[in-house]
């Protein structure tokens, strides 16, 4: 299944998008009824989901260009958990970017928080926050979403609390990164996590995701790689942080980005106003952005 969230007439609605991602179902329209994505994620169940599923090949929907869209968990619970350099490729250029040697060893995984305001939709735009930015970047990340809680979960059964996934931009503006030392600040401004265009559940990529990353800029390749080449992947992370720290449902862990971003080039190709920037993740679906 394909959930997302997307308004009417000021209200916003939760909807199925079809396999194809050309018809939106709404959700209470087929008899299901959730206040928010972050509740449906909470309680919905695999019986639930079946008769969706049934109710959708009665229904007609409408077509999903017609519909204005929200990023899936327009607002979620928590800040997002990240990693950062989680690609061998991403690390070299980020180190080669910071002047720093590059010692070829990634031991453990580096984890972060981001920030969100709110999340920015397929379609909509990245503010570019010029007044105390002049290096912002793109980053495509695979986003994992928790479907139940998690406590002291083993690596083997880390995918049981995987309710599904969905493409993200993990926007940086790099100067404030590096000066404050940290990235809270440098990654959380207001407009800086595009995410979508909806949430693909786990059933429709089982077991470890081994799909196609990469994102455009202008039009232009940036990115291109493969999750299986994540140096930590999914169930190492769940495993990893559900030792010491409670997942709840909803929680939203971003994988890390592939090499090719902006500081990554020589010199440097950072975004501007008006760049129309694009991610896409296979079998998950592509986000298009531009910057203002």
């Amino acid at each position: 299944m394909r959930y997302l969230t997307y308004r009417e007439n000021g209200q916003e609605k939760l909807g199925v998008l079809s396999a194809d991602y050309v018809t939106v179902y709404d959700l209470a329209s087929l008899g299901c009824s959730y206040s928010d994505m972050n509740e449906l994620i909470e309680s919905m169940t695999k019986q639930e989901q079946d008769t969706l599923e049934k109710k959708m090949q009665q229904s007609k929907g409408i077509p999903y260009d017609a519909i204005e869209k929200c990023a899936p968990i327009p607002v979620p619970k928590q800040d997002i958990i990240c990693l950062g350099i989680n690609y061998m490729a991403h690390a070299e250029e980020s180190a080669r970017y910071k002047k720093e040697a590059f010692g070829g060893e990634r031991p453990y995984p580096v984890y972060f928080s981001k920030r969100v305001d709110r999340a920015v939709p397929d379609g909509g735009m990245i503010q570019s926050h010029s007044d105390i930015v002049e290096r912002l970047d793109y980053e495509v990340e695979l986003a994992v979403i928790i479907g139940k809680e998690a406590n002291h979960v083993s690596r083997e059964d880390a995918y049981d609390y995987v309710f599904g996934y969905t493409v993200m931009n993990d926007v940086s503006a790099r100067e404030v990164q590096i000066r404050h030392k940290q990235w809270y600040f440098g990654k959380g401004l207001d407009g800086f996590t595009p995410m979508g265009p909806c949430i693909v559940t786990a059933d429709e990529i089982p077991g470890k995701p081994d799909l196609s990353i990469r994102s455009t800029v202008n039009g232009e390749l940036r990115q291109d790689s493969t999750t299986d080449l994540l140096i930590f992947d999914v169930a190492y992370v769940i495993s990893e942080l559900s030792q010491g720290m409670t997942l709840q449902p909803g929680t939203i862990i971003a994988m890390g980005t592939p090499a090719g971003v902006g500081m990554g080039f020589e010199p440097p190709r950072f975004l501007k106003s008006g760049d129309v920037v694009t991610c896409e993740i296979h079998k998950i679906g592509r986000i298009t952005n531009i910057v203002c």
